[in-house]
C-alpha cells in the first residue's frame, strides 16, 4: 500500500528540524508508572519554544516554499499550538505570516502569536469558521496556505516525535498519542511502523470531538460543545490523516473531561510539567484503561502546554475536591455569640484547615434564632475527611456534608 507519507519524508524532514527544532527528551516517568501499573515515557512537547509539537510540522512545511512562495506568504489557521508554530517559524524565515484563529481563541495563545509578528485575524466561532476565513485569505492574497494537519510536509515533520522516542526508549511496546485532525499520529504512525512494526498505536479523542474516531467507524457521533482539550477539538479529520491512521493505527479511543482535567493535574502535581487538555489526553486514556497496558512500556506525548493559568488553578482545586482534600460541611446551630468560636476550635483540633466561612441567616428554612454555617476546609485525604464529619457527629454537632458537584 502507497502511503501519503513515507518514512523518507519523516527522514529529510528530520535533517530540516536537526538545530532548528528542540530535540526534546523521552523520560521514564516512575511516579506515574507506580499510579498506573505500566512503565510509562514521556516525550516532553511542551519544552518547545512555542510549548507544542506543531513547530515540527510547521517548519518542514516552510522550508519546503520555493522562493517564490516565501516572497508571497503564508496564511494559518488555528485555535492556538499550529498558528503559535507558523508565526514564530516564519519570523525566523523572513516569511510574512496571517494567522485566522477563532473569535473566542484564549487570549494568551492570540497574544503569543502577535508577539511573533504574525498578522492575526479574529473570524467565526469555530475552527471551522476560522479555516473558511483563512481560505478565503489565502485566494485572495494568494497566500500560501500551511494547513495545521493535512498536509504532506506537515505530517512528515511531526513523524519526527516518534523517530525520537524510539531512539531514546527503544523498548517502548505502545504509543498513546492525542488526535484532533491526526497530523501527529499519521506522522508517529509512518515513522514508528518502520523501526517497530509490532508497536501499538493508539490514538486518544476527546469524546465531545470523536471526529476521526467516526471516520474509522463510519458513525456520526456529534462533535460539538466545551472541552478542556480544545488543542484537539475538530470536527473533521484530515483526508490524507484519515488514509494514513486507517492503515497503520492500532485503535482510537475516547477520553471524558473529568479524566482529563486529572491528567492535568497530575502531570503537574506528579511529574511537574504543565500539560494543556490535549497534551494530556495520551495518560487520560491510559487512566481509563489501566488493565490494557499494565506491566507494559508506554509512551506518551506531551504535546503542548499551553493552558491558561486561571483554568490550571480551577482544576488543581476540583481535583482536591474530588479526592475529599478540600470538602465543605454545613452546619445548623443557634445564632448567638461563641458558636462559631466552638466550631473553629473541634474542627482545629480535628486538623482540619479552615479555608473559608460563609455565614447564613436570612433563609427561610433557617430558623429565626438560627444560623446556617457553610465551612469548607482542607483534610489530608477521604479517610480524614471522614473522620472528621464522624468526630463532629459524635461531639453533638447537627452537621452535613456538601456535595461538591451540586452544592447541596
Amino acid at each position: 500500500m502507497t502511503l501519503p507519507v513515507t518514512p523518507a519524508d519523516v527522514a529529510a524532514a528530520r535533517e530540516v528540524l536537526a538545530g532548528a527544532v528542540l530535540r526534546t527528551p523521552t523520560l521514564p516517568a516512575p511516579r506515574l508508572s507506580a499510579i498506573t501499573g505500566a512503565q510509562v515515557f514521556i516525550k516532553y512537547e511542551n519544552l518547545q519554544v512555542t510549548a507544542s509539537f506543531k513547530e515540527r510540522g510547521a517548519l518542514t512545511k516552510l522550508a519546503s516554499l520555493s522562493p517564490a512562495e516565501r516572497a508571497a506568504g503564508v496564511v494559518a489557521m488555528s485555535a492556538g499550538n499550529h498558528a503559535q508554530a507558523v508565526a514564530y517559524h516564519a519570523a525566523r524565515l523572513g516569511i510574512r505570516a496571517t494567522i485566522v484563529m477563532p473569535m473566542h481563541t484564549p487570549i494568551v495563545k492570540v497574544a503569543a502569536t502577535e508577539a511573533h509578528g504574525a498578522r492575526v485575524v479574529l473570524h467565526g466561532e469555530s475552527v471551522g469558521d476560522a479555516s473558511e476565513e483563512a481560505d478565503r485569505i489565502a485566494h485572495a492574497e494568494s497566500l500560501v496556505w500551511v494547513h495545521p494537519y493535512d498536509d504532506r510536509f506537515v505530517i512528515a515533520g511531526q513523524g519526527s516525535v516518534a523517530s525520537e522516542m524510539l531512539e531514546d526508549a527503544p523498548e517502548l511496546e505502545a504509543l498513546l498519542v492525542p488526535v484532533g485532525g491526526g497530523g501527529l499520529i499519521s506522522g508517529m504512525a509512518v515513522a514508528a511502523r518502520e523501526k517497530r512494526p509490532d508497536i501499538e498505536i493508539v490514538g486518544v479523542e476527546t469524546s465531545r470531538y470523536p471526529s476521526m474516531w467516526n471516520a474509522l467507524h463510519q458513525q456520526s457521533l456529534p462533535c460539538e460543545g466545551t472541552t478542556l482539550a480544545e488543542g484537539i477539538a475538530v470536527k473533521q479529520a484530515g483526508v490524507l490523516t484519515r488514509e494514513i491512521v486507517s492503515a497503520l493505527v492500532s485503535d482510537v479511543v475516547l477520553v471524558e473531561e473529568p479524566i482529563i482535567e486529572r491528567a492535568v493535574n497530575l502531570f503537574l502535581t506528579q511529574q511537574k510539567t504543565l500539560a494543556e487538555g490535549a497534551g494530556a489526553a495520551g495518560l487520560a486514556a491510559l487512566l481509563a484503561e489501566p488493565e490494557r497496558y499494565r506491566g507494559r512500556n508506554v509512551g506518551l506525548v506531551v504535546s503542548g502546554g499551553n493552558i491558561d493559568p486561571r483554568i490550571v488553578a480551577s482544576i488543581m482545586m476540583r481535583e482536591l475536591e474530588r479526592e475529599e482534600r478540600i470538602v465543605s460541611f454545613r452546619f445548623s446551630m443557634m445564632d448567638r455569640p461563641g458558636e462559631l468560636g466552638i466550631i473553629s476550635t473541634m474542627l482545629g483540633q480535628l486538623g482540619a484547615n479552615i479555608l473559608e466561612v460563609e455565614h447564613k441567616r436570612h433563609f427561610l428554612d433557617v430558623h429565626a434564632k438560627g444560623a446556617r454555617l457553610d465551612v469548607t476546609v482542607e483534610t489530608r485525604d477521604r479517610m480524614h475527611a471522614d473522620q472528621v464529619y464522624s468526630a463532629l457527629i459524635e461531639n453533638g454537632m447537627d452537621v452535613a456534608r456538601i456535595d461538591w458537584r451540586t452544592g447541596n
